[in-house]
């Protein structure tokens, strides 16, 4: 009933461009605080960014100024714009939602409850 499904990923060269879709059903995205994360197979998954349900936002110190994210409150839609690619950009991203977080925790993964199944992002020459 409660669904995340993540779309946008794809194979772009260093210095490129995407945006990544969170979309949401049965449930709305403004009640909770939505997370991207991403996985490297073997590593521990990291967080990318986060909103709140005031839109308050929070970054990966390192994806600070490249990334940022937004919410449509209408579509029900959280995204995720990712500018100038970087190799080690790529990963599955996943988009997670959680009742509630504090600044200091946004981006401990195991908070949060409902997952996507995740989008590719290849970064390649």
């Amino acid at each position: 009933q409660v669904q995340l499904v993540e779309s946008g990923g794809d194979v772009v060269q260093p210095g490129g461009s995407l945006r990544l879709s969170c979309s949401a059903s049965g449930f709305t995205l403004d009640s909770d605080t939505i997370g991207w994360f991403r996985q490297v197979p073997g590593k521990e998954r990291e967080g990318v960014s986060a909103i709140t349900k005031n839109g308050n936002t929070f970054y990966r110190d390192s994806l600070k100024g490249r990334f940022a994210i937004s919410r449509d409150n209408v579509k029900n839609t959280v995204y995720l714009q990712m500018n100038d690619l970087k190799a080690e950009d790529t990963a599955v991203y996943y988009c997670a939602t959680t009742l509630s977080v504090v600044r200091q925790s946004w981006f401990q993964w195991k908070l949060y409850k409902n997952w996507g199944q995740g989008t590719q992002v290849t970064v390649s020459s």
